[in-house]
């Protein structure tokens, strides 16, 4: 790690490893605990869940960061209200912090919960609101998708880069369906409608940060999702940024900390695809 740029590195501590390592621990816990949690609790719908294994590999992951970086913020899933109000104003309330940790123990906890293999554990750090780190960590394919600013993304060390598909009709595009269904589920149903015909196919795999690192390793070429956090997204938009992607809102309008309506794509694509979701 002597490499370390002065923006991922303070007083000899890497953050980056230190990421790695949290990452690391909890999915390997995570996945360990697969098939045995005791308790099962709905938050904002019955599509929206929760396990004491979420809570616990955020508790890990917090205590490890706080041990190596006491003085930094943390904003975690688990340590939020359920709802879109908790979640914006908990996002505001550590707006202010030089370094911000934001984490998502377990992205993914349905799929988690019926044993349907597709879930993380992803781990941003902010830098005065900028994401400067990013990893997303697959426990049940081993893979670790890691991005530093300006120094690129890799997975299985190999350096990533988005797919190089220059039109919606050879794309193969990913969305979610929202746990929100006053708002964010119908908005998100007339995307899918929108955009089925335009694409090559579509994929909904329930995990927007996975979706996310699968844009960045050019396994996609787009997703986009209505009322997601930061703990969905943080991570996943270095990722894809640093692969050589566009991440933005579905305005077009670059990607902060608060968007909640997500597009992300290889870039080539980006225009016809925000296009095509400003029509619904």
């Amino acid at each position: 790690m002597d490499n370390q740029s002065p923006e991922t590195i303070v007083g000899g501590k890497s953050f980056t490893a230190v990421a790695i390592n949290c990452a690391a621990k909890a999915g390997e816990w995570v996945k360990s605990r697969s098939g045995n949690f005791t308790q099962l609790d709905q938050k904002f719908s019955q599509h929206d869940l929760v396990t004491e294994v979420d809570k616990g590999a955020e508790r890990l992951i917090r205590n490890l960061i706080a041990t190596h970086f006491p003085h930094h913020s943390f904003l975690g899933e688990e340590g939020v209200e359920p709802g879109p109000e908790a979640s914006a104003r908990a996002l505001e309330s550590a707006a202010d912090a030089e370094y911000l940790w934001i984490v998502d123990p377990i992205d993914g906890t349905t799929n988690y919960v019926h044993g349907f293999p597709f879930y993380c554990v992803s781990i941003a750090l902010a830098h005065h609101g900028q994401v400067i780190v990013g990893v997303i960590y697959d426990p049940v394919r081993d893979e670790l998708f890691l991005a530093e600013r300006g120094k690129g993304a890799y997975v299985h060390g190999r350096k990533m880069k988005v797919s190089e598909d220059g039109e919606l009709s050879r794309s193969l595009i990913a969305t979610g369906l929202p746990a929100d269904h006053l708002q964010a589920l119908p908005a998100n149903l007339k995307g899918i409608q929108s955009l089925a015909p335009k694409v090559r196919n579509l994929r909904v795999a329930g995990s927007a940060a996975l979706h996310l690192a699968y844009v960045a390793a050019g396994r996609l070429s787009g997703f986009w999702e209505v009322g997601l956090n930061a703990w969905d997204i943080a991570a996943g938009s270095l990722l894809v940024e640093e692969s050589g992607g566009t991440i933005t809102d579905m305005n077009g309008e670059p990607y902060h900390l608060g968007v909640r309506n997500v597009a992300a794509s290889n870039g080539r694509i980006h225009g016809e695809f925000i296009g095509a979701l400003k029509t619904v």
